[in-house]
């Protein structure tokens, strides 16, 4: 609650405090579906605040979420992510499926007339004597007065100037069946739909900048992530590996828990280098990635493969080559950074957190044997062709025996 609420609160009216949050565009599927997203996002919120230890009760409307935060936390002057209100809003600025959340005072079994005095007891200290204000009232069909009876009645206690288009300050008040919402500021949530509620997708993860972001961005549309990282150790050293599992550290705020495979290639790698023409080198060694990372993603029910490529940043990611590569596997492939320019993925990248632990050094392990100049417009026939004669069939059942899996 921001400073100037708590300070000299008159409370004649018994209030709670604590957050009321509103959804995006999950309110906008059918009942059946909406159900089902309401489930998802509750159980998420549920999950992660008890993980960030907070006292909290969660209370359910059609189109909102009161998370109710008991004394004496509520009342903590500092607001931090180690203490106070800043552990609920750490959980809420990392849900997905909120359009947007507010501190907010809650009036229990309240009528307009205990709306109306709590406004008139407290409003001087909520706004200066020389600040103007508006009124944003939004009420549930079981609220017998009208909208614009509310707003006459509140605004009849408040002895400050009113200015509806540019206002020093704003009171929300939403009316429910049980009592009313009183706040004055909307933090913008992620949007999206909340996690679980899309089935499960693979993530390509390299340890790069790009796909922790696809990652993400999949998240938000309500997939569950399962990473598979393909390495080069014991041909370079771990770094790659140690990157993957800092960044699914960081991603696990996000989302409950996340299950991340290593997979070693380096003997693949190996006989494509040696076996096959510089300039196909890139295409073959993703064509494999792909094939193998299907095999897993059946293993784990997932519905696609998800990846960083951004098309024409490099070589194997323009429309020729990716085509190439998608059609070593059946399964769809999803590139939600595919229109995306480098700069945009490094400033999504920064904001979510994964930007500073992407850019460390490694060994990549498709960049440990990148030719010169790889061919930028292969040919399917080719490719097909040279893959066929590598034989590569039992490397690919050595490689996935050998995968490794952790769970965070």
């Amino acid at each position: 609650m921001p400073k100037e609420l708590r300070k000299n609160l008159t409370n004649s009216q018994p209030s709670q405090q604590g957050f009321l949050l509103a959804f995006g565009e999950m309110f906008l599927k059918s009942d059946g579906v909406f159900k089902i997203l309401k489930r998802n996002l509750a159980n998420h919120l549920i999950f992660f605040l008890k993980k960030e230890k907070c006292d909290f009760k969660l209370r359910q409307y059609r189109e909102r979420f009161f998370i109710e935060s008991p004394a004496p936390e509520s009342r903590s002057r500092v607001i931090s992510p180690k203490t106070g209100l800043g552990k609920f809003t750490k959980v809420l600025q990392n849900t997905f499926g909120l359009a947007w959340f507010a501190q907010t005072f809650f009036l229990p079994k309240a009528g307009l007339k205990e709306l109306s005095r709590f406004i008139k007891n407290n409003y001087s200290k909520w706004i200066g004597e020389n600040q103007t204000f508006a009124l944003r009232v939004k009420k549930s069909g079981e609220i017998k007065e009208s909208r614009e009876k509310i707003i006459k009645e509140i605004a009849a206690q408040i002895k400050r100037k009113v200015n509806l288009d540019n206002p020093s300050k704003e009171i929300f008040i939403e009316g429910r069946a049980d009592g009313w919402f009183v706040f004055f500021k909307k933090q913008a949530g992620l949007g999206g739909l909340p996690i679980n509620s899309q089935g499960r997708v693979m993530t390509l993860v390299s340890g790069g900048i790009d796909s922790p972001v696809a990652a993400w961005l999949t998240a938000k549309r309500g997939a569950e992530n399962i990473w598979l990282h393909f390495h080069s150790f014991p041909l370079v050293s771990q770094k790659s590996i140690e990157k993957t599992k800092e960044l699914a550290k960081v991603f696990i705020n996000y989302q409950p828990k996340l299950k991340v495979w290593y997979l070693p290639f380096s003997e693949i790698q190996l006989r494509i280098k040696t076996n096959a023409p510089a300039k196909y080198r890139i295409l073959l060694y993703r064509r494999l990635m792909f094939k193998i990372a299907e095999k897993l993603a059946r293993k784990e029910n997932c519905q696609a493969l998800i990846t960083g490529e951004s098309l024409g940043q490099v070589s194997s990611q323009t429309t020729t080559n990716l085509s190439i590569i998608e059609e070593a596997i059946k399964m769809p492939v999803l590139r939600p950074v595919i229109g995306w320019d480098k700069q945009e993925i490094i400033s999504l990248a920064q904001k979510i957190n994964t930007y500073e632990i992407s850019i460390k050094p490694q060994e990549d392990c498709c960049s440990l044997f990148v030719p010169k100049h790889p061919t930028a417009s292969g040919q399917l026939k080719t490719a097909k062709e040279l893959e066929k004669n590598l034989n590569l069939g039992k490397l690919i059942q050595k490689a996935v025996k050998e995968a490794k899996a952790e769970i965070f």
